[in-house]
């Protein structure tokens, strides 16, 4: 009898740590909350670095941000948050956004000053003080009024026309060659 309790008594235990390690590295391998970092530039105050406020603490460079934060940045200074692969949010001075973001996506409560998407691989939502939500792409503003702008973008885009002249002398010089080198006969697959 007593041989039989104990025996009843070790399985059980077996069990039961099979189970608590099994659920353990389940809650283990669940994937993490997504994190950005903050880049802050600006005037220094007092010799100090400039900061931003997150949440309302003061913030500087280098400092993680968590979804659903509030970043507000001073007269002096503006912020940057890269979000990873869901792109880079920039404020400018005298700004306010409330951040929620994931692997996927960005969305922003804007509720003062300006908020630019410097690069988005995801969707890029802004609710303004207007209550209209809006989505913008990269190089993209808008203020907290509901004005939006596309921001100036230099390189390929001031010089489209070269690139079609590039390629219709490609096409005129591949037109010119081919009709030089036809001498006339046409090969046929059937004989």
């Amino acid at each position: 009898m007593n041989k039989s309790f104990w025996m009843r008594r070790s399985i059980s235990a077996c069990i039961i740590f099979a189970i608590v390690s099994t659920t353990s590295m389940v809650a283990l391998a669940s994937p993490g909350r997504m994190i950005a970092e903050l880049t802050v530039s600006g005037k220094p105050v007092n010799g100090e670095p400039p900061f931003v406020f997150v949440n309302g603490e003061q913030a500087r460079s280098g400092r993680s941000v968590f979804s659903s934060s509030t970043v507000s940045t001073t007269e002096d200074t503006s912020a940057i948050v890269g979000i990873g692969k869901s792109g880079r949010i920039e404020l400018a001075p005298n700004s306010t956004a409330n951040l929620i973001f994931d692997d996927k996506s960005v969305e922003a409560e804007l509720t003062s000053g300006q908020l630019t998407v410097q690069g988005s691989l995801g969707t890029v939502k802004v609710r303004t003080k207007d209550g209209k939500t809006t989505i913008l792409n990269a190089g993209e503003s808008i203020t907290a009024s509901g004005e939006g702008r596309a921001a100036r973008q230099t390189g390929s885009s001031d010089y489209w026309w070269v690139w079609v002249l590039v390629a219709g002398g490609a096409a005129a010089a591949i037109i010119i060659a081919l009709s030089q080198s036809s001498d006339g006969n046409v090969a046929s697959t059937n004989r």
